[in-house]
């Protein structure tokens, strides 16, 4: 799934339903793979932007089922891959089996599902398996080897390296952790990585691409623009997208 690739990410129904196809269709020219967030009244992994942008769509009504509407609006336009990043409440209480039926009908290639621990998620990931959606789990700087290679075995996507503790947010640097720990992965996992949190800069992409990352995922960075220009960050978005796949050139 991943190959020097760009991740970005949006928050679906931020700043409303409507424009999120505007903003997928201005991403897909610049990303190899667009990660959409369901939003999730307690979004305990992401940082303030992530969180008002979640709290953004929710005063705004959007319900869950919206998101597979979208994606399949998006299939019309682009057939470039599509992760939904979502914590396992909004699954769980659809159900699963039909959470992901959904996801496939829609044309979602992949599943983040934040909060579920590889270890616990058999049923979650036999039911993927069964629609032909890659799971995706996340590991931190701190996990070990031996819970490392349990995530790489549940994941059929990709492996999901955060840079840093902690929740997400733009960073000034990257810091010699997140370096140490791309280096570990390789050693440890089969799949791809991916590496996020914290990165917002050209720069950024270069320096983790060239240290072994396959690719890169930028979220925070891109929705300040919504935060910051709403319904008119269309061009502001794409001259970041612009400017970040440089970096891995």
């Amino acid at each position: 799934m991943l190959d020097r690739s760009l991740v970005t990410f949006i928050t679906a129904g931020d700043p409303d339903p409507d424009k999120t196809l505007d903003f997928m269709l201005v991403l897909e020219k610049y990303s190899d793979v667009i990660e959409l967030g369901i939003p999730f009244s307690d979004p305990v992994a992401d940082g303030k932007t992530i969180q008002k942008a979640n709290l953004r769509a929710l005063r705004n009504g959007f319900r869950v089922r919206k998101v597979f509407e979208i994606v399949g609006e998006f299939r019309e336009h682009s057939g470039k891959k599509v992760v939904l990043m979502t914590y396992y409440n909004p699954i769980f209480r659809m159900g699963v089996e039909r959470f992901v039926r959904l996801s496939a009908e829609a044309g979602v290639d992949g599943i983040i599902a934040v909060d579920l621990p590889a270890d616990d998620s058999r049923e979650f990931r036999e039911i993927c398996r069964k629609f032909s959606i890659k799971t995706i789990f996340i590991a931190s700087p701190n996990t070990a080897d031996e819970r490392l290679r349990l995530i790489d075995r549940a994941s059929t996507g990709f492996v999901y390296l955060t840079s840093d503790y902690g929740t997400t947010g733009k960073r000034e640097s990257i810091g010699e952790r997140a370096f140490e720990f791309i280096n570990r992965a390789k050693e440890v996992c089969r799949n791809p990585i991916g590496v996020g949190f914290g990165i917002s800069k050209a720069e950024h992409v270069r320096e983790l691409i060239n240290a072994g990352a396959d690719g890169v995922i930028v979220g925070s960075a891109i929705v300040e623009l919504v935060e910051l220009y709403g319904e008119n960050a269309d061009e502001y978005m794409e001259e970041k997208v612009r400017e970040l796949v440089r970096g891995l050139k």
